[in-house]
């Protein structure tokens, strides 16, 4: 693995078709991203046509987000202790029992069901995802992380838009029950072809005597929080999603718009989808246009993530206010170029800054604040508008406005956790040995 920053990136396709193993953990992402958007629309659906309340959408997302804050620090550890390619499988295979669970919900009384699936759904996602983010530098050079992290966030978008769109007709049109079908076997299919990556294995870890709070992972929890801790870079960039978490209430504002405000048709799961379908359209834009604008070095990237803060605040404003249906589209589109090009800027940025060991914990302690951000601001969203009574657009505009905030203070406060507190020389010193250790055992997989 080649660890110079500075060396020629690769182009999206180069990558797909000469990296067989990214290739394989991509489709795998293609389809059970697909049929994710297929189990939302669905259960959105299902919702609003049984109560009609935001309030209750409002809780599905918090059921959908607290997870990742409640097993992170676990997950983390697992990423870190156990081979992650194992660890993506078997989460897939559980989660694909688990959505066929939502074909016996028939009653507004049945509601909790729902909700206790979703956790348990999102419980094993918190699984996969900090595994799969942690394994990607084991899998791709360094010239090709960018490359590697925009054609995610780029298929994710596809997938949201393509799924969102697609699924709101199929729910529309055979019911809620084909939609969880599918989305099981997107799960299976996602298995196998995860089964047939390449992971080189991890350089052994020290030996230690087995205590209770390292056998519960506590003390390997307790090493990652120093790890972060000690290098206020590391720190700031844990923080990027988080902050935007902040503003997650816009999910629960989308299907109330598509519902009430901008619906499609007779049913509301098409106006969701399209609007749904709008906001992947503008994250499959965002991180190709600022890697061609801004480059790959760490300069740039760190500069486009603030002003990706204001692109999205701007975004969300414009959102709310506006009563054409084409202009709404056009402006939550812009909302999340920013979006994801601060999403995958601050993941490229960890992954060189985190060495391996430490990723999963890193990872996944990222995916807990962001999640619990998002619980909160989506428990939030929906109490303002049920309790309270505030108009959705009023709601809105409240969403984009307080969106500027983490921009001005990524710029503020840049100065400070930018010094970095190890020398260059430390770090190329680390990933010489990392690349050493790989070297070595580089025939071996997960």
């Amino acid at each position: 693995m080649m660890s110079s920053a500075s060396a020629k990136p690769v182009g999206y396709v180069d990558l797909l078709r000469r990296n067989r193993s990214f290739r394989q953990l991509w489709l795998g992402q293609v389809v059970s991203q697909m049929g994710d958007w297929f189990d939302t629309i669905a259960l959105y659906t299902i919702i609003l046509n049984l109560t009609g309340s935001g309030r209750d959408v409002g809780l599905l997302l918090v059921a959908r987000f607290l997870p990742s804050f409640l097993f992170g620090p676990v997950s983390g550890v697992v990423a870190d202790r156990f081979p992650r390619r194992t660890i993506m499988i078997v989460s897939d295979v559980s989660r694909a029992l688990v959505v066929l669970g939502f074909l016996f919900v028939r009653r507004a009384d049945q509601l909790w069901i729902i909700y206790v699936l979703t956790v348990l759904q999102l419980g094993l996602s918190t699984f996969f995802e900090p595994a799969k983010t942690a394994a990607i530098p084991s899998i791709v050079e360094d010239r090709e992380l960018v490359a590697a992290n925009a054609i995610s966030s780029v298929t994710w978008s596809v997938m949201l838009t393509l799924g969102a769109a697609i699924g709101g007709l199929i729910t529309g049109w055979f019911g809620t029950n084909a939609a969880f079908i599918l989305d099981a076997l997107s799960y299976v299919l996602s298995a196998v072809l995860i089964a047939s990556i390449r992971v080189p294995k991890r350089p052994p870890r020290k030996r230690e005597k087995l205590r209770l709070g390292r056998l519960l992972g506590i003390s390997e929890t307790i090493e990652g929080i120093r790890y972060v801790k000690n290098r206020p870079r590391v720190l700031a960039l844990l923080l990027v999603k988080p902050a935007w978490g902040l503003g997650g209430g816009i999910l629960t504002l989308l299907a109330v718009f598509g519902e009430k405000i901008f619906p499609v048709g007779k049913s509301a799961a098409t106006g969701i989808g399209v609007l749904f379908a709008a906001r992947g359209i503008g994250t499959a834009v965002g991180p190709i246009v600022a890697r061609r604008v801004s480059g790959e070095g760490k300069k740039g990237m760190q500069v486009s993530i603030g002003i990706a803060f204001l692109i999205g605040g701007a975004g969300y404003i414009a959102f709310g206010s506006a009563t054409s249906f084409a202009l709404a589209l056009i402006v939550l589109g812009l909302a999340h170029t920013g979006g994801s090009i601060l999403w995958v800027f601050s993941t490229v940025l960890l992954q060189r800054a985190v060495i391996d060991n430490f990723r999963g914990r890193v990872f996944a302690a990222e995916l807990a604040l962001l999640t619990l951000t998002m619980a909160a601001s989506n428990y939030v969203t929906g109490e303002l508008l049920d309790r309270f009574q505030i108009p959705p657009r009023v709601v809105t505009v409240g969403v984009g406005s307080f969106f500027l905030i983490p921009g001005v203070i990524w710029f503020i406060t840049e100065r400070w956790w930018d010094k970095e507190k190890h020398t260059l020389a430390t770090t190329v010193i680390h990933r010489s040995e990392e690349q050493r250790q790989l070297e070595v055992i580089h025939q071996s997989t997960d």
